[in-house]
């Protein structure tokens, strides 16, 4: 397959005309060339936290509800996906752990490449949209029975009982830890960054907010070299916020998410979320006593309101939409449009709707 005269973009290397040829599932080739691009090419979006799309839950589904979910996210040009679990009995967990790993096994091309949990070792005065009956502290005992292989990425509040511990037994087994739903203060927040945990989860959701007496997560997440997941749909983050965020951190720091829920892509209505009642009005999706729980956001949503909202060049937008999520989770081999690199890509028109998604060197949407 050879892409011709497309405005390629690389998080590394810049933006330039170029013919890109894909060998197999890798790229082969990229020579730059002259005259004006037909389209964009950026490397394929990426979701690290997402509980679901289609109408399938990632608590509830089976293999056919997966695949169903993935093939949904194709005309949205995401090419890796972390399903992510809400917080739930160590039973639940281990049951979508597992299913992810027959899934891939199965799959020789697939998007889905592991297991975000989401809690349940998080503060319940955060717990947001997460179910507090569920809610516990971490032991190194039960994290040895539901770290499986597959599982890439765990949401946790520094703050509570057994995190350090935690963390150790995690970066062991190298699983990223992401800070999240947490009442931490400044403190408690750099000595887990000092102690090697530099994520955190859908900033500043699920967390408290700035004082000038104590400038706990929020100031943190300012403050501190961390990388920041953020959910930029309107409802979450106003868009000044994320203006403020990219100007003080800048989009080597940031890395998109969805946080999308099984609602997305349906009518608004009545859903479930972790046992919880969501009711989804206009795209916004809350409980009962208001607070927001999860999104309808799609990917290339969100990277069209972050380019409106903040201007970012489209090497800023290659970073935040996959490249640095990638780098954070220590995946090599994917984010760039590079020889040697898994053909990962979406291509894109001047307004950066999703023409076309390569996985893995294979065409698996085409507008």
């Amino acid at each position: 397959m050879e892409l011709k005269s497309v405005l390629v973009v690389d998080p590394v290397d810049g933006e330039y005309t170029a013919n890109v040829k894909i060998s197999g599932t890798k790229i082969e080739s990229v020579d730059r060339a002259h005259g004006n691009p037909r389209a964009i090419m950026m490397p394929g979006f990426v979701d690290t936290h997402s509980h679901g799309a289609a109408g399938v839950n990632s608590m509830k589904m089976d293999h056919a509800g997966l695949e169903k979910w993935e093939e949904f996210l194709y005309p949205h040009g995401v090419t890796f996906l972390l399903p992510s679990t809400v917080s739930a009995l160590k039973k639940d967990m281990l049951r979508v752990a597992n299913l992810v790993s027959s899934y891939m096994e199965e799959k020789a091309r697939t998007s889905i490449r592991g297991v975000h949990y989401e809690g349940p070792y998080i503060n319940v005065k955060k717990k947001g949209a997460q179910n507090p009956e569920t809610i516990r502290p971490a032991t190194p005992k039960e994290l040895r029975e539901i770290l499986t292989d597959d599982v890439i990425l765990v949401t946790m509040a520094p703050e509570i009982d057994g995190f350090f511990e935690a963390l150790a037994e995690m970066k062991m087994q190298d699983v990223v830890v992401s800070m999240g739903h947490t009442d931490a203060t400044f403190a408690q927040i750099n000595k887990a960054f000092e102690a090697g945990c530099d994520r955190m989860t859908h900033f500043p959701n699920g967390m408290n907010t700035l004082h000038h007496r104590e400038v706990g997560c929020v100031g943190a997440g300012l403050m501190l070299p961390l990388k920041l997941e953020m959910i930029v749909d309107g409802f979450h983050t106003a868009p000044e916020f994320v203006r403020l965020v990219y100007v003080i951190r800048g989009t080597d720091n940031i890395i998109l998410v969805t946080d999308s829920i099984d609602a997305t892509g349906l009518e608004d209505g009545i859903y479930d979320l972790g046992g919880l009642r969501v009711t989804v009005n206009e795209g916004k999706a809350t409980l009962d006593d208001g607070t927001i729980a999860g999104s309808t956001l799609v990917l290339d949503q969100a990277v069209r309101n972050f380019r409106k909202w903040t201007g970012c060049s489209l090497v800023e937008l290659a970073r935040v939409s996959s490249y640095n999520a990638l780098t954070n989770l220590g995946v090599r081999n994917r984010g760039r449009i590079k020889e040697g690199y898994l053909a990962d890509l979406v291509i894109m028109d001047s307004e950066l709707n999703v023409v076309e998604t390569i996985l893995a060197g294979k065409s698996v949407y085409k507008s």
